[in-house]
């Protein structure tokens, strides 16, 4: 049993020592990218936090967690926004998100939705609205109202809209994290050290409001 601790340990161990101290300066290019031409989601002036993300996405799926914790402790003079990746407009799930969303769902359906999809694997990945509708049903939400909101034309635009903030702030992927459309979180060795560089970055915005 020794033996297997220690071997345990000589594999953690490298990964541990990559690992940031909580107050390591930002590097950028390596933990973040300035967004030239960034743009927030919600017009405004308090800090906004965006993390787009795919209900389908193993990363986003372990992310989700840490950014529950994450939102129940952030500064109050935060907005924190979940917008579903649109890389396709007509992608079922982004379309159940948003309209969810415009419903006030979201809060009560997220980490259902992710549990569906990776443990429960009572969601397939490529489901169709209907699918989406009797699977909400069975989950206690109306569900034939929210499926009808998935093929509005409201919904439909909130897709353009996701894909067109995805293609002017250049995410790579998901999950990803927009500062302020000024910021794209790029580094971190663990979800913990990702968002130590939010916080950073929203400390830097705060500082740059405050002069």
């Amino acid at each position: 049993m020794k033996r297997v601790w220690v071997l345990l340990l000589s594999l953690a161990f490298p990964f541990l020592a990559m690992a940031q101290a909580p107050g390591a300066p930002l590097r950028e290019g390596v933990d973040y990218v300035t967004l030239e031409q960034g743009q927030r989601w919600q017009p405004g002036t308090r800090i906004e936090v965006v993390e787009v993300f795919s209900y389908t996405c193993g990363h986003c799926d372990a992310f989700q967690p840490f950014m529950a914790q994450w939102q129940q402790c952030k500064p109050a003079d935060v907005d924190f926004h979940y917008v579903a990746a649109a890389y396709d407009v007509d992608d079922p799930f982004g379309r159940m998100f948003f309209a969810a969303d415009r419903a006030k769902q979201v809060p009560k359906l997220h980490q259902q939705v992710y549990d569906a999809v990776h443990r429960e694997g009572t969601l397939p990945r490529n489901p169709s609205v209907f699918e989406l509708g009797s699977w909400l049903t069975g989950k206690g939400f109306d569900g034939r109202r929210l499926q009808a909101a998935m093929q509005t034309k409201e919904t439909g635009a909130l897709m353009e809209r996701a894909r067109a903030f995805m293609m002017a702030n250049q995410l790579p992927g998901t999950p990803s994290l927009v500062v302020n459309g000024k910021y794209l979180v790029t580094g971190g060795r663990n979800w913990q050290d990702r968002l130590r560089i939010l916080d950073a970055l929203i400390a830097r915005e705060r500082a740059a409001q405050a002069r």
